[in-house]
């Protein structure tokens, strides 16, 4: 029973003092490094995400499991509300009780921090234009949950490219908007790679109890160059020319890369910025019709304008 105490105690230093060194846990525990070593390796047996940087670096968690330290599912958090009952009472100790205590508050907390999130985030969709693009909220508040708790899904998928739809597990690293629809951004263990899904294509969603971490990716490094979702492998230099009858609407735009404005003295409006894939922007340019010209590169003015003959083409009237 002590060494429960001092294992949960370990958690609750390592979770408030990121860094905290052995010799530093065995002074407030009152016991020695070997112990404190021997303490630690039984929690990453118990998949306690503690790492290590370093000689002299101390201890911290990795990726965000401060911030929902017990991460239980259900069947865990029932069976250690058990332990009171399970033990002797001559074995519940006052400081068993305090931290058994402590842990089944930050277990509450954690589940109604998690419900005000997923809450607030469906208030949003359901209030806004996302609404249509949700087919079934179940599968957003799971994936939401996943997210949140980083929690591997197995998931059933309909790839719109190849019309096809298959199974597969994905660890969902981030739920992000993009043009009033919903995307997930994770690993597919299918693909062994980090993919982009669109959440209206998902059919059925389970939560599995494998977790994972995300130190291994940057949200604004993984979006960089890309225009709105899809990310290529290209390093695009556009020059676009906007006319002054749309110039102030274009700087008042938000845009997920951040474009060079120059302002030319007749009003009209110099647009640059470097994408690494050209289809959502070439389709963006084309919205704003003879008031958006491609100055750079070259190449895409041929591309435009070749579409725009296919375009006359249709639309030609033989008299």
């Amino acid at each position: 029973m002590e060494r429960l105490i001092r294992l949960l105690r370990i958690i609750q230093l390592i979770q408030s003092h990121p860094g905290v060194k052995a010799k530093e846990l065995a002074a407030v525990c009152e016991t020695t490094e070997r112990t404190i070593y021997r303490d630690l390796e039984l929690l990453s047996e118990a998949n306690i995400p503690i790492s290590n940087e370093g000689r002299g670096k101390g201890y911290k968690f990795i990726g965000y499991f401060k911030q929902y330290p017990m991460n239980w599912n259900e069947d865990e958090y029932n069976s250690f509300r058990l332990l009171p009952v399970l033990l002797a009472e001559q074995y519940q100790t006052k400081a068993f009780r305090s931290a058994y205590e402590k842990v089944m508050a930050t277990h509450a907390a954690e589940k109604i921090e998690r419900k005000k999130v997923i809450s607030d985030f469906s208030k949003v969709i359901q209030n806004g234009k996302l609404h249509s693009e949700m087919k079934d909220r179940t599968i957003l508040s799971k994936i939401t949950e996943a997210v949140l708790s980083m929690y591997t899904i197995e998931a059933v998928y309909h790839t719109q490219s190849r019309n096809a739809t298959t199974k597969r597990k994905i660890d969902p690293y981030f739920l992000i908007p993009r043009n009033n629809r919903l995307y997930v951004i994770g690993y597919c263990h299918k693909n062994k790679d980090i993919r982009t899904f669109r959440l209206n294509r998902f059919q059925n969603v389970e939560i599995l109890a494998e977790t994972f971490t995300r130190d291994k990716i940057n949200l604004e490094k993984y979006l960089q160059y890309t225009w709105s979702v899809i990310r290529g492998d290209k390093e695009i230099r556009f020059k676009v020319k906007f006319s002054k009858n749309i110039a102030r609407y274009i700087k008042e735009e938000e845009f997920n890369v951040k474009p060079t404005l120059t302002e030319f003295p007749d009003g009209n409006l110099l647009f640059e910025v470097t994408l690494n894939d050209d289809l959502e922007f070439i389709q963006w340019i084309m919205k704003y019709g003879p008031d958006a010209e491609i100055l750079e590169p070259e190449e895409y003015r041929e591309r435009l304008k070749e579409k725009l003959r296919q375009w006359i083409k249709i639309y030609e009237v033989k008299i």
